[in-house]
């Protein structure tokens, strides 16, 4: 089989779907990421973080949209940002058992960028 074939076939792209999701799962609850994505002289490394975090969901939800796109289903680009963003509410769980607290709003906020990283992700392939 090619490498064509084999990137047409959504197991192919459900697996690759997963490992992204179990690598950005690790790098969004690692301590030793979140300090380095975040230094203390760097004011907008909030804004940074968020960046990172809808390029890492756009991953997701392009590789997630692949593999339905190469099975039975498509679904909307909408559909896939909500996938993401259930993903990005798992880490944010996980985040949440290890301190500091983040609080809701900043919780809220990386949820929407899953959505929004997802929901894009989906738009590259349906071009």
């Amino acid at each position: 089989m090619t490498l064509r074939g084999y990137r047409a076939r959504p197991a192919a792209w459900w697996w690759i779907t997963a490992l992204a999701a179990v690598i950005f799962f690790y790098l969004a609850t690692s301590n030793a990421v979140y300090d380095l994505t975040s230094p203390a002289g760097l004011d907008f490394h909030v804004v940074l973080r968020k960046a990172y975090s809808v390029i890492a969901f756009g991953v997701i939800g392009y590789c997630a949209a692949r593999a339905s796109r190469a099975g039975a289903s498509s679904p909307a680009a909408w559909q896939v940002g909500l996938w993401v963003a259930a993903f990005s509410l798992a880490i944010e769980i996980a985040q949440a058992l290890t301190p500091p607290p983040e609080g809701l709003f900043s919780n809220a906020l990386d949820v929407a960028c899953g959505f929004a990283g997802g929901w894009l992700g989906a738009l590259f392939v349906r071009r």
